[in-house]
């Protein structure tokens, strides 16, 4: 089984899209909520090299993550729909 991992803060809207698609797919991820400045995402920036979110890391996933919300839905309806 995929191991997915995603980055987000809670009231983002383009996090909250990328929510909505990976609960409508029922995939199984694991949440990590970032903070609103970007200087103190060091969990995501220290994984991704970058700051901002969403981000979705897929083992299925060739690069390693994404961070584009559409590239993120597209991957999901790909491998999970």
């Amino acid at each position: 089984m995929s191991q997915v991992t995603f980055y987000a803060r809670e009231d983002c809207p383009y996090s909250q899209k990328v929510r909505s698609k990976l609960d409508a797919l029922d995939v199984a991820y694991e949440e990590t909520l970032v903070p609103d400045a970007h200087t103190d995402r060091t969990t995501v920036e220290d994984v991704t090299g970058q700051t901002g979110v969403p981000v979705v890391i897929d083992d299925h996933m060739e690069p390693s993550f994404l961070a584009d919300t559409q590239e993120i839905i597209t991957h999901l309806e790909t491998q999970y729909a």
